[in-house]
This record gives C-alpha cells, sequence and structure tokens, in this order.
C-alpha cells in the first residue's frame, strides 16, 4: 500500500486528477480504474473519480496490475528439425502453447521463436503459420519471411499440405474409413466444439496402424484444420482419445482392462496425440518437402504398456 497526502496546490481538485499527479508513475486511466475498483482510497473511503479532494487528505493507493500479454523472446527450449532461409520445422513438445493470448500472457513457442530468431518477430505471429493444440505434439511449419508465409497460408487454403497424426484411442479401430462431418464452436462451453450441420466442413481419413485389447493406435489424414478437429472426429465416433481431458473427460477405459493399465491411462497427463509427418510443395521448385517424426517418449510408453 502506497500513502500520499494532498498537497495545497491541489485543494478542490478531482480525486482522478490530484492523485494522476501525486501517484506520478501511473496513468490518468490506470487510476481511474483503480479508483472504481477500490483499490485508491481517500482518508480510508472509496470515492468517485469526479469527487474533490481537499488539502491534508491520506491517499491510500493498492496498486493490482493485470497480467499483460508479453511477445518478447524468452529463452525456452525448441527442438529444431530443419531450417533453411525460408522455414523452420520444429517439433513441438506438449504442453507449450502456440502464442500469447487470454489465459496464456508468455512462456509460449512465439516467445521462444522471438528468442531464438530474433528477426521473426517482424512477421504476424513470429512466423507461425498452423497451429496443434497445447497438449498435441509433433511437426509445425515456421515461416521466416514474409513470401514464404503467404505461399504457404494459401496451399493451406488450397488444401495442398499433407498432415498426418497417429493417437492412440479407446475403441477398437477395423481398417480405415473417413469422418465427413462438420464442426462448430459449442455454444454451451466455448471451450469446446461439437460436430453440427450448420458448422465448417471437416474431412478426416483414419487408418489402423495396431489395436491393443480394445484400444487402438491410428493414423489420422486431415484435409481440413479445424480446430480440434481430430479430437471431436474421434469423440463424435465413440472412440475418444487417452487423456483427453475435454472430449474424453469421462476418462473412458475398456471392459476388462487390468486395473494397472486402467491407472496408467486414466492418469494418462495430456491428449495421446502427436503431429508425425507434414509434406508441402517448394516455394522454388515442383519439389516437395517430406518431415516426419516418430511419437514421443510417453505416448511410446503407454503403447508398450497396452501391448
Amino acid at each position: 500500500m502506497i500513502h500520499k497526502n494532498i498537497h495545497e496546490k491541489h485543494n478542490h481538485s478531482r480525486l482522478d486528477q490530484a492523485a494522476t499527479i501525486v501517484f506520478e508513475d501511473f496513468s490518468r486511466s490506470q487510476i481511474q480504474k483503480w479508483i472504481q475498483q477500490g483499490n485508491l482510497l481517500v482518508n480510508g473511503e472509496s470515492l468517485k473519480p469526479k469527487d474533490k479532494v481537499h488539502t491534508g487528505d491520506e491517499l491510500s493507493l493498492e496498486p493490482v496490475f493485470e497480467n499483460r500479454v508479453s511477445w518478447d523472446g524468452e529463452n525456452i527450449s525448441i527442438n529444431i528439425i530443419e531450417e533453411n532461409e525460408d522455414f523452420l520445422i520444429i517439433n513441438k513438445q506438449s504442453g507449450l502453447v502456440m502464442h500469447p493470448g487470454a489465459g496464456c500472457h508468455n512462456g509460449t513457442l512465439a516467445n521462444a521463436l522471438a528468442f531464438h530468431f530474433p528477426e521473426l518477430k517482424k512477421l504476424p505471429r513470429c512466423g507461425i503459420v498452423h497451429r496443434l493444440d497445447k497438449d498435441t505434439s509433433g511437426l509445425l511449419v515456421i515461416a521466416r519471411n514474409e513470401k514464404f508465409r503467404n505461399f504457404f497460408v494459401n496451399k493451406l487454403q488450397e488444401r495442398e499440405i499433407y498432415k498426418e497424426y497417429e493417437a492412440v484411442v479407446v475403441g477398437q479401430v477395423i481398417g480405415s474409413f473417413s469422418i465427413d462431418l462438420p464442426i462448430l464452436r459449442d455454444s454451451r462451453n466455448r471451450v469446446k466444439m461439437r460436430v453440427a450441420d450448420n458448422g465448417r466442413d471437416a474431412l478426416s481419413h483414419i487408418s489402423l496402424i495396431k489395436h491393443y485389447r480394445g484400444y487402438s493406435h491410428i493414423s489420422v489424414v486431415i484435409e481440413t484444420g479445424r480446430t480440434h478437429q481430430i479430437r471431436v472426429h474421434l469423440s463424435n465416433q465413440k472412440l475418444p482419445i487417452i487423456g483427453d481431458g475435454l472430449y474424453n473427460s469421462r476418462n473412458h477405459v475398456i471392459k476388462d482392462t487390468p486395473r494397472d493399465l486402467v491407472s496408467h491411462i486414466q492418469n494418462f497427463p495430456r491428449q495421446a496425440l502427436h503431429a508425425s509427418k507434414i509434406k508441402f510443395p517448394s516455394i522454388k521448385s515442383k519439389d516437395l518437402f517430406e518431415f516426419q517424426v516418430d511419437v514421443p517418449d510417453d505416448i511410446q510408453s503407454l503403447i508398450k504398456l497396452l501391448k
């Protein structure tokens, strides 16, 4: 708490005007906000910004700052798979948010990119041209110049970017099939998406890699990139992803699953979803870039337990 007294030259001034002069380190708009919130008192009482103050009045201020979004560089480790003059290929670890915003003000991939590649701060979102959910791991393309950024965004819109994921789900997948169901934001829970006839088109292709006693390790190729698309589609098909707290909140398990395995499945700390492969055309030739990474250790350990 900061305490100041009103000088005689500010006698009969508006509270917000006098306080802005007395507490010179803060803006008038911030002072007004604190007055309205009750963080700035006059003689121990809460007043309005327009109320008058008088010589000798004691102002008591408790500054409370809102968290502010920061795009400043932060020394956060990132796994770089490929680096050239046009793009970076990042293997994102789970738990890393893409960029600052509501609910996450720093400590993001964008902050890491701004630290390791300061020139990226000149580009929108530090060159990030597509996204993965916080707890989804895997491959991301980062543009290093405006020309490539525009090129890649156009290819995304034209559906010329091949994106393949691997997931571990509850349920038996047989062979291959496609899920062609539109998606929109859930009006009852704005954090979630849901399948709805009036949503945006979304197409996912599912293939079995291997099944384990009622659980399946699958490949998912998406032609569209809707928010939470894979998670929503699989949940809708009664194939929830292990560890998905949003779309598998009941922590489903297959009947007769051994008790020790149930514990491992229900305590898996994030959705078992990994962006394993990406292919896209070169900006300079007719060549096709292709990058692939294995699923990380946590998902590999889960698969071993299911065997």
